[in-house]
């Protein structure tokens, strides 16, 4: 890539998983409206044939006369070809199919162990890591052998466990984890400002200064500030006042669905709780505390406003989303161009050396960004991205209370790993045994029981060591 006529040309991108039905259209939204880079998407996936759709989606979009960012889609056959050569790497992928998820999801339900995601914590996100954990790997190496002064930019769940492994298999990578749950945290606290009569628009989210700290969809603030005003003596008084009926922001929210709105309660409590801003949505945080807390059961997680989204859904809009595939690949709906609100493409920039921006990033723990973690944990924090750097912020100290709460979490994520790298059942039923979704709510036998019924029904994408 090269700096010419204000522009950054001939910028080589290569995408992982660019098949995608869905968030590949996001970032096709966004790099059309980018008028500071052009360059080429390299797109890959083990569905070829879905890459080669949106290879026509994305020519076509960029072909629009109304579109500022030009981009060519290109797609490739193999990891090597389609990293050799790179300046970025992006990877957004679906480990396995939504019948293994539906295992993952819904297996612990007969044990009365409820998750509302199931892609990151809790049995469902132990046993995903097992199936992502190793195409991680290939990945990982492949980046050190053909890319490796590339930056790699991960979007896929579990992010914690994902991020980890590409630094173990290859130290050295230039890797982070995005996720776009603080910005929705910004923007609650953005509205609450304007609820509040302290503001007569509804700032932009990116002006709610905060310190991020914790992991990845289990994060918090432990400051808040708008032009001088400290916002949690604000956000405070709001949840005193609307504890009960929470903050409906799903109006203003670009959810898929309604599955996916909550009214924010889950967060007031865990304030009043712990004395610190929750920073993500109520159906992550609700999975990383213990199973009786706002899980035990579908009318608890009724009564905090939020939902469990059923992997029948999922399927259901997959359909969707294969229908809208082939009518963009047959020119019969367009792209719309507009902001999605994800922030990759500025940060692409930023590394670029087009601007300088702060923004939350997932990466270890090795610059001791948060004092009281170890150094190898995946860590989520405010970090400075500037031309082919990325700096981490100091975040501070976790207060004592939401380490405990942390803790368990950090410690399965090395079980989960070596367990992913050795084909240990042992070793995940202990992960089981210790996440607090589980945790004195089944009895050893139930748990070994549960770990070998969902391994097995996964299998089909577990190395043959497993079996």
């Amino acid at each position: 890539m090269y700096y010419c006529d204000g522009k950054m040309k001939d910028v080589k991108i290569a995408y992982i998983g660019g098949g995608s039905r869905g968030w590949a259209w996001t970032f096709m939204t966004d790099l059309a409206m980018e008028e500071k880079m052009q360059g080429e998407i390299r797109l890959y996936d083990l569905d070829r044939k879905a890459a080669e759709n949106n290879e026509i989606i994305g020519n076509h979009l960029s072909a629009r006369d109304e579109v500022v960012g030009k981009w060519t889609y290109h797609t490739y056959d193999s990891l090597q070809d389609v990293l050799t050569g790179t300046d970025f790497v992006v990877i957004s992928t679906l480990p396995g199919t939504f019948d293994e998820m539906a295992i993952d999801v819904h297996a612990p339900e007969k044990l009365g162990i409820y998750q509302s995601v199931g892609d990151t914590a809790g049995p469902g996100g132990i046993i995903r890591a097992l199936r992502t954990i190793p195409m991680y790997v290939e990945i990982a190496e492949a980046i050190r052998d053909y890319s490796p002064n590339a930056w790699v930019i991960n979007y896929t769940n579990p992010m914690s466990l994902c991020v980890k492994t590409l630094y173990h298999v290859f130290p050295e990578i230039k890797a982070f984890g995005c996720c776009h749950e603080v910005f929705g945290t910004q923007k609650v606290l953005a509205g609450i400002l304007q609820q509040e009569g302290l503001v007569s628009e509804e700032p932009d989210r990116s002006d709610i200064l905060v310190n991020v700290l914790g992991i990845n969809h289990f994060t918090w603030f432990n400051y808040a500030s708008y032009k001088g005003i400290d916002l949690f003596p604000v956000y405070r008084s709001y949840v005193d006042k609307h504890m009960a009926d929470g903050y409906d922001s799903s109006s203003s929210e670009n959810w898929l669905n309604r599955c996916f709105v909550c009214k924010h309660r889950v967060k007031f409590d865990l304030f009043n709780r712990f004395g610190l801003i929750a920073a993500a949505g109520d159906r992550h945080l609700a999975e990383f505390m213990p199973g009786n807390d706002y899980l035990k059961d579908p009318e608890t997680v009724e009564s905090w406003d939020f939902a469990l989204t059923s992997v029948e859904w999922r399927k259901e809009d997959l359909e969707e989303r294969l229908n809208r595939a082939s009518r963009l690949g047959a020119f019969e709906e367009e792209v719309e161009l507009k902001p999605t609100g994800e922030e990759g493409i500025r940060l692409i920039k930023a590394l670029c050396g087009l601007e300088r921006v702060v923004s939350n990033v997932n990466i270890p723990n090795s610059c001791g960004q948060i004092g009281n973690l170890p150094k190898d944990a995946v860590v989520e924090t405010n970090a400075v991205f500037e031309r082919d750097a990325i700096r981490p912020l100091y975040a501070g100290v976790i207060p004592e209370n939401v380490l405990e709460l942390i803790k368990p979490h950090i410690e399965n994520h090395e079980r989960t790993l070596k367990a992913a790298l050795t084909c240990d059942r042992e070793l995940v039923k202990e992960a089981f045994a210790n996440d607090p979704l589980v945790k004195g709510r089944a009895s050893k036998e139930e748990i070994d029981k549960l770990v070998d019924e969902m391994i097995d029904g996964t299998s089909k994408y577990l190395p043959k060591g497993w079996k």
